[in-house]
Parts: C-alpha cells; sequence; structure tokens
C-alpha cells in the first residue's frame, strides 16, 4: 500500500511538528511530544507515511524506550527502516491515552495536501484498531462544533453526542462537542467497524490501481 501507519518515534517529532502547524492553530512544542513518547505509558501515537515521498532520514534519536508490540492488522507489516536510509515522508499523525478502559482521541492530523482522499479517515480505523488491541471498552473524543466534515466521519464509526464542552478550543474559546462510541466489543459494533475497515481498505486500494494506471498512461 502506498500509505502506511507506523508507530511515531522520537525521530518523527520535528516532522509530526511541522505538520501539526499546516494543521492546527495552536500546535504543541517538540518537548511534549518527547515527554508523551518517553514518560506516558498510556499514550499511543501513530504516524502516517506516502512512502512515495522519500525524504533525507533525521539524525536518530538519542535513545527511546520500548513500547510493545504495534500490530495494525488493516496494513501490511515491514521492518522500521534504518536512520541512514530514506525515510517515507509522514503526512499525519494520530494519538490516543487509555484512560483505565477509556480509548481517548487526543489529536488527528493530516497535511492540507492530503485531505480529502480517505486518509484521516485511515487514521482513526487505525486507532479505533489501537483501542480494541490494548483492551479499551470504548473510544472518545472531542471535535469542534463548527467542524462537521469531521462529526459526520465519527458517526459513520458509531460516535454518539454525549455533551458539550464551553469555550474548549483556547484559540477562539469555540465549544467542542464529546462523543462517544457504544462498546467496542459489542457483537453490533465490531461488526460495523470490520465492514468499514474492509470498505476503506478496498477504496484506497482501488485509488492506487487508478493513480498507477494514470501514471503510466
Amino acid at each position: 500500500m502506498r500509505y502506511v501507519v507506523d508507530r511515531m518515534t522520537l525521530a518523527d517529532i520535528p516532522r509530526v511538528v511541522e505538520i501539526e502547524r499546516l494543521a492546527y492553530s495552536t500546535p504543541w512544542p517538540p518537548s511534549a511530544y518527547r515527554k508523551e513518547l518517553q514518560d506516558n505509558p498510556l499514550a499511543h501515537y501513530i504516524v502516517l507515511r506516502d512512502s512515495e515521498l522519500r525524504l533525507p532520514a533525521p539524525e536518530p534519536p538519542v535513545s527511546s524506550p520500548s513500547r510493545r508490540g504495534f500490530p495494525l492488522s488493516l496494513l501490511p507489516s515491514r521492518p522500521n527502516p534504518s536512520a541512514s536510509a530514506t525515510l517515507s515522508a509522514i503526512i499525519g499523525f494520530a494519538g490516543l491515552w487509555l484512560m483505565v478502559d477509556e480509548a481517548h482521541v487526543t489529536t488527528i492530523a493530516l497535511h492540507p495536501r492530503y485531505r480529502g482522499r480517505g486518509l484521516g479517515e485511515l487514521m482513526l480505523s487505525s486507532l479505533i484498531q489501537i483501542a480494541y488491541n490494548i483492551s479499551a471498552r470504548v473510544v472518545t473524543l472531542e471535535v469542534r462544533v463548527s467542524n462537521h466534515v469531521a462529526q459526520n466521519l465519527y458517526r459513520k464509526y458509531g460516535f454518539q453526542e454525549a455533551g458539550v464542552r464551553r469555550r474548549y478550543y483556547s484559540d477562539n474559546n469555540e465549544d467542542a462537542l464529546i462523543m462517544w462510541t457504544e462498546p467496542i466489543h459489542s457483537a453490533a459494533y465490531n461488526e460495523r467497524y470490520e465492514r468499514l475497515r474492509a470498505g476503506l481498505a478496498e477504496r484506497l486500494a482501488a485509488q492506487e490501481a487508478q493513480t498507477d494506471s494514470a501514471a503510466h498512461g
């Protein structure tokens, strides 16, 4: 597949910060991501790479703590690239925290140039897969009341409105909708998720085949 989801590492942070600055008006500083990766065992972060974009590899980080394996059955497995090799460019990232038995989505950010291709959905689907892997019971998030595109995607994956956080966003004091899934291990939700995941994989594969066909005339 052209688009590959990997576990975020310390080496990814400079590019992650670049993406967040393009996507949001109030990005986190690099130190916040280092702290998340090094000191927060409840945090799970991923990056999305476009394998057709290749950039020089960043300098290797000082050290990266070992984390549990990161199975994402939607995506093909591949070895981690070495620091001396070229790295596929990061075009998005996302993360969640496990709070007791709740997977709380903390962020989903995508390079503006890649919007409208189903890649935000790919990251959301990957986060839900992580929630399954870490035995979360439900998934929850906040979303701007004005962000109807994101709200529609979340509703597609079974999120429902459960309240409002007033003046939640510091840049403009906009309210946030609180959204929750039903228990993800229920038969009904699992059937919905598997159906959506399969459909997304087919759609991304079809897009890739169409792109390859156009490139080869």
